[in-house]
């Protein structure tokens, strides 16, 4: 059964109901990297509503501009109040105070962040949860791609410098929730160097259920030649083999069709990390790039066939927990 067609029209409809008791955070971001350099952009818009509290509710603007070659990455934050914000739940329109998103372009600042950027693309959305899931309650943090190897162009600036934007390419993307995941390891790859038009999404996660923690459970979607291998069951996802570090992740997952087998790294250098207030309470530290290298091997199952795609340096990496992740 393919997507729900009601959710692949309102794929960036905002979730959020205004002053519902149980808090939420819900997010549109935007990344893409240089095709020839160690330089790429992720631009959040962000709703948070602390549980208990929906007065206290804010929209976020977060920013980073990881520069590579320098070693030195941008980053901005800033929250403005939820009346002087706009987040439509009929249509893809995104006000943060001054700053903008739609379909087509985005515009603001963030500190001595700024951008100016229009995008596109034809891709479908893809979805790294079971359909049933992105209804209902369970899990408490849902995601999906909105517009997969989306193409930019237009400016971003940091510090007083103006950084060209010609076609980069990356991805447009929702998640919300009433709490974020316990802790988890995400990546995703909007083409591979060797093949321009794949694209991967990727992530191992555990969560409470209660009183009870998931075992480690890898969800992975890609699209590659065409076909898009979703291995996205539940119960696959529970027999995935991974191995995690701060800063490299190693995962094997399969059907009965494919067997796939990553690994995603970038070195201490590469990283920002980002606290993230969690709508129960309390925060969370994520240890960000999008410059991370990945390798990932594609065996056919029936003909034995295998193919390895590469990334030298245009992965998203993410991991997510409740401690502070690198020495300070």
């Amino acid at each position: 059964m393919g997507p729900d067609p009601l959710l692949r029209d309102q794929v960036n409809w905002t979730q959020y109901e205004p002053g519902r008791q149980r808090g939420h955070y819900e997010s549109f971001y935007l990344r893409a990297n240089d095709p020839d350099r160690p330089l790429a952009f992720w631009l959040r818009y962000t709703i948070f509503s602390p549980a208990g509290r929906p007065g206290d509710a804010v929209g976020e603007l977060w920013a980073v501009v990881f520069d590579g070659d320098s070693g030195k990455h941008a980053t901005a934050k800033v929250e403005v109040p939820y009346r002087d914000c706009l987040f439509a739940s009929g249509a893809f329109v995104v006000r943060v105070g001054d700053a903008s998103l739609d379909g087509a372009a985005l515009r603001g600042s963030a500190g001595d962040i700024s951008w100016d950027l229009r995008y596109e693309g034809a891709e479908e959305p893809l979805y790294l949860l079971p359909e049933r899931l992105y209804h209902g309650g369970f899990p408490k943090a849902k995601s999906l791609v909105a517009l997969p190897l989306a193409r930019f162009t237009g400016h971003v600036e940091a510090a007083g410098e103006r950084v060209a934007v010609n076609g980069w390419v990356g991805s447009q993307n929702h998640n919300w929730g009433g709490r974020h995941t316990d802790s988890y390891a995400f990546g995703q790859v909007a083409g591979f160097d060797n093949a321009r038009e794949s694209f991967l999404e990727v992530a191992t996660a555990r969560n409470r259920v209660g009183p009870v923690r998931t075992p480690n459970l890898t969800l992975l979607v890609l699209r590659h030649h065409g076909r898009e291998y979703a291995l996205t069951s539940l119960r696959r996802a529970a027999r995935a083999k991974v191995q995690r570090a701060a800063t490299s992740w190693t995962f094997t997952t399969s059907d009965d069709h494919v067997l796939v087998e990553g690994h995603i790294e970038a070195p201490e250098a590469a990283f920002v990390v980002l606290e993230y207030p969690n709508p129960p309470g309390g925060i969370k530290y994520c240890l960000n790039t999008k410059l991370a290298a990945c390798e990932l091997a594609i065996t056919d199952r029936h003909t034995g066939a295998r193919e390895v795609l590469t990334s030298a340096r245009g992965a998203l990496f993410e991991t997510l927990g409740d401690t502070y992740p690198l020495p300070r």
